[in-house]
């Protein structure tokens, strides 16, 4: 054979080797879910530089791995459609709202943003790359069902299905009391501190918040429980005669609200007057805002952001410059936390502190010093799974950030609860740092009940101690406060029990359990 021939062969060998070096490398840049073998990387391509554009656009941008395959294709990128103008796939009809009269009729593009071809590009990246099943368990804490700091007491009131929507312990009235709120009834229940209805009041609404006073509340009406697009929420006062019973002004103070969720009473803007700062959850819209008092029962509403999903909302002088600041979390769509700083005549400087992907569902968090540096971190909760993606997850629970004393926040602790929807930070055992409480509305009841509710004791360094109570199992808490009920020094809590039908069904008939459960903290 002539060295010329050899040579050729040579060449063609290397050429054909390397072709199928090529192809293989490129068979296996993205390792695909079973489901999902044949979508081609050129498409996988286009939908991940398609989605950062066009998904990354309105909030974190998520990741395929944070949701299964199916989770994706019929759960959330079939809601997702309809906000890029694309109302089908195919034979598929998404859902929308569009002929909802509540919806302004600019709401979605008129024409689709992306094409047939760009579209499924997108759905390739998110299906083809995410897990077949998510593991939410693997590697969960053990939680001790043996809490001694707590005795589980139930109170004599009877309600055939509770639907307990805001509990609270009420420590500014003398004696202390709890104050629970039903809405099936509609009612407002106020029991003393030996857990003895005195008073009640119905229908007024579905009540989810107070803000408390001495002898007043302010309450929040979310109007109608679930998600909708409709202005019927309502703020409304409440007033304690002297002979310690409850009225309530039907009235509102105000109203045509987008399902507001919590109510705060502060002077925003140093006029000495009060203002009412209002977070308006809302669904495809809704609103942070506050209502400037001015004087004669005549209000100014003024828009702060304007989104939906305000949750959660703490007014303090963090700068201690003698102007109220807001901190708040949003919770749909964009989940973020943000800082409102007041810079004075009703402007405000806003700084986002923590963003989180869409899927996590973020329900509640808390400001507090756990390192005792003077500057308060944050404790925060997702759990949220009543959306487009009912299945465990393993990012929901209990996070702890570090304050860096610039508002800057790192991540110092992770507990996993499934469907975590509330955690309180307190010193519940007297021992000068800070516990945890927390509950679940979206538990795995059949595999780990005990983390409906969950307590932490913190044992230094951010070493936390899981404990649970076999009769918290008996309920399915919406709601959970954290206050001295009996006046004995020592934080105790309550939980409200929403007995709705859960996502995982549970082996225990939560309509057959308390309307509320009080934990008298009986440590040291």
């Amino acid at each position: 054979m002539s060295v010329l021939l050899k040579y050729k062969r040579y060449v063609v060998g290397v050429v054909c080797m390397s072709f199928f070096i090529a192809c293989f490398v490129s068979c296996q840049q993205y390792q695909k879910n079973s489901t999902h073998k044949n979508v081609s990387d050129e498409s996988i391509d286009m939908g991940k530089k398609l989605a950062a554009t066009y998904c990354q656009s309105c909030h974190l941008l998520p990741d395929p791995s944070l949701l299964d395959a199916k989770s994706w294709e019929k759960g959330v990128l079939p809601m997702m459609g309809p906000r890029l103008g694309i109302f089908n796939n195919g034979f598929e009809q998404y859902p929308s709202y569009r002929r909802d009269k509540d919806v302004d009729k600019d709401f979605y593009p008129s024409q689709p943003i992306l094409n047939v071809v760009q579209w499924q590009a997108i759905l390739d990246y998110y299906t083809a790359l995410a897990p077949d099943t998510l593991v939410a368990n693997k590697d969960d804490v053990s939680i001790s069902s043996d809490l001694s700091q707590f005795k589980p007491i139930v109170p004599a009131f009877n309600d055939p299905v509770p639907r307990i929507s805001y509990i609270n312990v009420d420590t500014v009235m003398a004696p202390h009391n709890v104050i629970i709120c039903e809405v099936n009834r509609k009612g407002i229940f106020r029991f003393n501190n030996d857990l003895q209805l005195h008073d009640s009041l119905y229908p007024v609404g579905s009540i989810v918040d107070m803000s408390m006073k001495k002898a007043s509340a302010v309450a929040c009406n979310i109007g109608i429980m679930v998600p909708n697009n409709g202005k019927h929420g309502t703020i409304n006062n409440l007033a304690i005669s002297r002979n310690n019973k409850m009225s309530y002004d039907t009235i509102p103070m105000f109203d045509s609200l987008r399902r507001p969720v919590q109510i705060i009473v502060s002077d925003i803007n140093k006029d000495d007057k009060e203002d009412y700062l209002v977070c308006e959850y809302g669904n495809l819209k809704g609103a942070l805002s506050w209502n400037e008092n001015l004087g004669n029962n005549k209000f100014e509403r003024h828009v702060i952001r304007e989104v939906p999903g305000a949750i959660k909302a703490y007014v303090q002088d963090y700068n201690n410059d003698g102007l109220p600041d807001i901190y708040v979390l949003f919770a749909q769509g964009d989940e973020s936390i943000f800082l409102y700083t007041n810079k004075g005549n009703g402007k405000f400087e806003e700084k986002q502190l923590l963003r989180f992907p869409p899927v996590y569902g973020s329900t509640y968090f808390e400001l507090a010093d756990f390192n005792k540096d003077g500057f308060p971190d944050i404790v925060y909760t997702c759990g949220d799974n009543a959306d487009f993606s009912a299945i465990l997850k393993p990012y929901h629970g209990i996070y702890i950030y570090l304050n860096d004393g610039k508002n800057n926040f790192t991540q110092k602790y992770f507990f996993h609860i499934n469907g975590c929807f509330k955690a309180m930070a307190r010193d519940f055992d007297n021992d000068g740092d800070l516990d945890i409480a927390a509950i679940s509305f979206f538990a795995d009841y059949q595999h780990r009940p005990e983390e409906g509710f969950v307590y932490l004791e913190n044992n230094g360094n951010f070493n936390f101690k899981a404990y649970n109570l076999p009769e918290t199992q008996k309920g399915r808490w919406l709601t959970m406060d954290a206050g001295d009920l009996d006046g004995d020094g020592k934080t105790d809590i309550v939980l409200g029990n929403f007995s709705a039908p859960a996502m995982i069904k549970s082996l225990v008939p939560f309509e057959k359990g308390p309307p509320f459960l009080f934990l008298k903290n009986i440590g040291r």
